[in-house]
């Protein structure tokens, strides 16, 4: 019996850095409907869903899945995880792929590659992209049973808000691995959390998307090493910026940064 393999993405407009960020419009467009039109072209998706909060400034995501058909769930804005959680079980998810949706470039052929990677080694729980790719084509992927039972164990504040960490940060409890780009590209950065991150990755599409339509990795990278001025944007950011600051607030969740430490090698 094949395996129902959702890709849930977390959406809000309460973003304390870039409020509004994710309907942030794009050549006309909200940054999401680049995303969903970029995973379109997954071949290995069964169902796309957006996990969104119920609070009322939500609504216009609301709004935007019922225009454009799209699935969605409301759930806690503070608790993701457990947003997370009800999302996968609304939709039957056997295997979750989680994904943020301030990360417009995603690029479907790294989306295709980490579902197949994952789905041939029955023995793993979890898998994500290592920083050797660039921060913007981010994706974890992980089964229904590892996230349940983070769902179930999972105490501290820092553990709740971001949905993956009770599971790498217990390698003894779960088996997991990443996927490794066959050069490092952590320098370059096109995910969505500051006002320069929009710049670049509104530079990104506007360069390059009515020439290519869905173009991928190597293209951006090519773009932002022929546009240093680009590049240089938003290099002072730095990497996974809002875990740093949960822990900030928590400092019980030490071990939590340790571990992020050895397996995402950052």
């Amino acid at each position: 019996m094949s395996k129902k393999i959702v890709a849930i993405i977390q959406a809000r407009i309460g973003s304390t850095r870039l409020p509004g960020k994710v309907l942030r419009e794009i050549m006309g467009r909200p940054m999401l409907s680049f995303m969903l039109e970029r995973l379109s072209f997954c071949d290995l998706i069964d169902e796309i869903v957006i996990a969104t909060t119920t609070s009322e400034r939500d609504k216009p995501i609301v709004e935007f899945c019922l225009k454009n058909n799209i699935s969605y769930y409301r759930g806690s804005e503070n608790d993701v995880l457990d947003r997370f959680y009800n999302t996968a079980v609304e939709s039957g998810a056997n295997i979750i792929l989680r994904l943020t949706a301030d990360c417009p470039l995603i690029d479907p052929r790294i989306i295709d590659k980490i579902i197949s990677q994952f789905t041939k080694n029955s023995n793993l729980d979890y898998m994500n992209t290592a920083p050797t790719y660039p921060e913007g084509v981010d994706a974890e992927i992980f089964t229904f049973f590892a996230l349940e039972k983070a769902w179930n164990n999972a105490k501290l504040n820092t553990e709740r808000e971001h949905v993956t960490a009770h599971i790498w940060s217990n390698p003894k409890e779960f088996n997991f691995t990443s996927l490794q780009y066959s050069r490092d590209l952590s320098k370059y950065r096109f995910t969505v959390d500051e006002p320069e991150d929009f710049e670049v990755v509104k530079s990104i599409f506007v360069a390059l998307y009515k020439e290519k339509g869905i173009f991928h990795l190597e293209n951006i990278i090519d773009y932002l090493d022929s546009h240093p001025d680009v590049f240089k944007l938003n290099q002072n950011i730095k990497r996974n910026e809002g875990l740093y600051k949960s822990i900030e607030k928590e400092p019980q969740a030490n071990l939590i940064l340790d571990e992020y430490k050895k397996t995402h090698k950052d």
